[in-house]
């Protein structure tokens, strides 16, 4: 690599080697608590609120986590192979302009997790401490953004202490609501299944787990060059995989000992039977994580956003740059959450279906192309090269993505929301 290609690919978040530290362990409790929060607690209680019970919630969000997280984890291993975002990554399968394709998806992803996010914290608030909802939406915004702001160590340092935090709440909520917590009659019954809500269920955990795969290689690519492939998967994999089950069955168990109840207020009551005051702590400490996952995505948004217009026109990785692309993401998302907090879990419902259809060609795409094709080998340079070995457009990659969403087309009307009570 010459010293002027060197210099160009800095100037778009390339991780030079000497940049490069921490530990692959580092990647469990970024994923643990970026899956740990409000938002997949709300995940977890879809299934309940379009008609299964329990025992086939549990079974949907287990299988269902299982094989989103299975494919967003081996994700992880191109961060410390090539220190790139994840998205740019796109451009040897697309194209340098066609992956456009691929990070508008990304980005609307982003804001949209973001503007569910800020509903969630204000609606949080609301049940905790009476507070206003938009006023609350604002400054939980701003605290995320700023965290994105500081940048990926500090978000590492804050999710490390969550994950540990987690563990402790989620394991006192588990045991208590095994002990204190009675179930209406029939939420533990194997015999009551509903293929349709079973499925909007087991593919909305996936596609919640799947969407994570745009985020991967953004902070694993910090990472020596020497971490591997096997380790990185794993450790991925178990702090995505128990997080995300684990706050899910939290929400589902919830909702179904009060269906009556929004899952925020019946995590709290739960929460609150089994020690008082408890459900105010479990609340207290999903939403510190919902700041961290917000600011993960402010973060990966910026980065996008930052390629995007690169593709047009050379834009260099400066605080400056950063923050008027934080921004312009902060007003979307602050946009989007203000006209959705009036119907959240049916919006919410509706994004996860959206998701699942627009990330899986995207994440086989990129995964046979690291893996199988190229064998993770790449000439970092051209890839920010518009005139490069990989081009401004990939036909085949866009070719394949289209027929990838085709084939998915026809099982939209069994998964779709509105057949939820089908």
């Amino acid at each position: 690599m010459s010293s002027q290609s060197l210099i160009e690919v800095r100037s778009i978040d390339f991780v030079p080697l000497e940049e490069r530290h921490g530990k692959v362990w580092h990647l469990w409790p970024i994923w643990f608590a970026g899956d740990a929060h409000l938002a997949t607690l709300a995940t977890g209680a879809l299934g309940i609120a379009m008609g299964i019970n329990l025992f086939w919630s549990i079974v949907a969000i287990v299988g269902g986590c299982a094989l989103g997280t299975f494919f967003m984890a081996f994700h992880a291993a191109q961060g410390p192979q090539l220190g790139l975002p994840q998205m740019i990554q796109s451009r040897p399968q697309f194209g340098h302009l066609g992956a456009l394709l691929v990070w508008g998806v990304a980005l609307v992803t982003y804001i949209g997790y973001n503007a569910f996010n800020q509903v969630l914290a204000g609606q949080t608030m609301r049940e905790l401490a009476a507070l206003p909802v938009h006023p609350t939406m604002v400054v939980f915004t701003l605290v995320g953004l700023g965290v994105a702001l500081i940048g990926c160590d500090l978000i590492h340092r804050a999710q490390r202490v969550l994950a540990f935090t987690l563990i402790v709440i989620l394991a006192v909520f588990s045991v208590g609501a095994m002990l204190f917590v009675p179930l209406p009659a029939g939420q533990l019954d194997p015999g009551r299944f509903l293929v349709v809500p079973f499925m909007m269920q087991f593919f909305a955990a996936a596609a919640y787990q799947l969407s994570w795969s745009i985020y991967v290689s953004d902070y694993s690519r910090y990472l020596p060059p020497d971490v591997g492939v096997r380790s990185a998967f794993w450790w991925t994999f178990a702090g995505a995989m128990i997080g995300g089950v684990w706050m899910m069955l939290v929400g589902a168990i919830a909702v179904a000992a009060f269906p009556h109840m929004n899952v925020i207020a019946a995590a709290r009551v739960v929460g609150d039977a089994i020690i008082s005051g408890f459900g105010t702590v479990l609340l207290v400490v999903a939403f510190a994580s919902l700041i961290t996952a917000t600011s993960l995505n402010f973060y990966g948004a910026s980065l996008t956003l930052l390629s995007i217009a690169d593709a047009f026109r050379k834009v260099t990785a400066s605080v400056r740059n950063r923050v008027i692309a934080l921004v312009i993401v902060m007003l979307a998302s602050s946009i989007l959450s203000f006209s959705a907090s009036g119907s959240f879990m049916h919006q919410y419902e509706l994004l996860l279906s959206i998701l699942i259809y627009l990330f899986t060609p995207w994440t086989a795409i990129n995964l046979v192309d690291f893996y199988i094709v190229r064998k993770c080998h790449y000439s970092i340079p051209d890839i920010f090269d518009p005139d490069g070995i990989y081009g401004r457009w990939n036909a085949a990659g866009l070719i394949a993505y289209l027929i990838g969403f085709a084939a998915m087309v026809p099982s939209a009307r069994i998964c779709s929301p509105a057949r939820r009570r089908g």
